[in-house]
């Protein structure tokens, strides 16, 4: 399995803004298709954002559109996730995968990061 490390998170005020890191140091990212997932207590983990291996393909869940950008920096092996306008909704336990397909199903990341918590509360 494939190692990743989020890094990022923490707590923030509603309005405010984070971002998140994913890196590898074991293999290059940037053979590889990067989601972020979420998952809030008490609910099922769910997709955020979904960036290919080119960085040509871009997706996000419509609960984050406009506010989320999702980059990567094949140099520094990273992928980002930048949260703006956050909102007490959004407090989670975030977590990247990687898959060799660029797809926005779950079941199709099977290397998976320990998570970092975003906590959105005044």
């Amino acid at each position: 399995q494939l190692q990743l490390v989020e890094s990022g998170g923490g707590l923030v005020q509603p309005g405010g803004s984070l971002r998140l890191s994913c890196a590898a140091s074991t293999f290059r990212l940037d053979y590889y298709a990067i989601g972020w997932f979420r998952q809030a207590p008490g609910k099922e983990r769910e997709g955020v954002s979904w960036i290919s291996a080119s960085g040509g393909s871009i997706n996000y869940a419509d609960s984050v559109k406009g506010r989320f950008t999702i980059s990567r920096d094949n140099a520094k092996n990273t992928v980002f996730l930048q949260m703006n306008s956050l909102k007490p909704e959004d407090t989670a336990i975030y977590y990247c995968a990687a898959s060799p397909l660029y797809s926005l199903l779950e079941i199709d990341y099977a290397s998976w990061g320990q998570g970092t918590q975003v906590t959105v509360s005044s």
